[in-house]
């Protein structure tokens, strides 16, 4: 796998980009008809209340807010400190902050949030947690998400085209062929990590970063 989608793309449809445009376009159809079909049975054969990786997030987030502290002073029941590890952090049920900003950006509690959460709840703990969650890490948010079909595109004498395209002639675009074999590697991104480039070495002096034919020790 890679960072870059279109390189990821371009490595599974690495034999089909060769093929007809319509061609090109069923093929991903049934490609993505079976990730998504997959992801579904996954998802809907599951018994938590969330998908499988939320639920991961959340029980990781549980086993390190036990090693924390909090502290009340003003008797909230919405606004908790929590000490540990060296550092604090303010958390707001209501809004559903923390300082740490991962609650924030994640819409799930984070360490310090589920110790605010043991501490407000007690016994309901452990299904407090999903209520202080985003809806769209739910199952049904999920499959709601895989549900709609990917149609695949008809055949050519099935496509319905207004009878003033019928006499247009479309010509391709210019193109100047170059020598050489066709390069169909991608070109990476600025972002994506490039291989180690071997540096030279020369075998007369043993150093990096030239070779013996400009080697110093040839001038003279």
């Amino acid at each position: 796998m890679t960072p870059n989608i279109i390189e990821s793309l371009n490595s599974i449809l690495r034999d089909e980009r060769e093929y007809p445009v319509a061609t090109i376009f069923n093929l991903i159809v049934h490609r993505f008809g079976e990730i998504f079909r997959k992801r579904y049975a996954e998802v809907d054969n599951s018994k938590a209340t969330f998908i499988p990786v939320a639920e991961t997030i959340l029980r990781e987030n549980m086993t390190t807010g036990d090693k924390l502290y909090v502290n009340n002073i003003n008797g909230s029941t919405e606004e908790f400190t929590m000490l540990g590890y060296g550092h604090s952090a303010k958390v707001n049920l209501s809004r559903r902050l923390c300082s740490c900003r991962k609650y924030d950006l994640v819409k799930l509690p984070c360490a310090h949030a589920m110790v605010a959460l043991c501490l407000k709840h007690g016994d309901e703990y452990g299904t407090s947690i999903y209520k202080y969650s985003s809806k769209i890490y739910s199952k049904a948010s999920y499959l709601l998400a895989y549900l709609e079909p990917i149609c695949a595109a008809q055949l050519e004498p099935e496509w319905s085209v207004a009878r003033e395209y019928h006499e247009m002639q479309v010509l391709p675009p210019d193109f100047d062929p170059k020598l050489g074999r066709r390069n169909v590697k991608c070109v990476k991104g600025m972002l994506e990590p490039s291989r180690y480039k071997k540096r030279n070495k020369c075998s007369k002096c043993k150093r990096l970063g030239h070779k013996r034919t400009t080697c110093n020790l040839n001038v003279g």
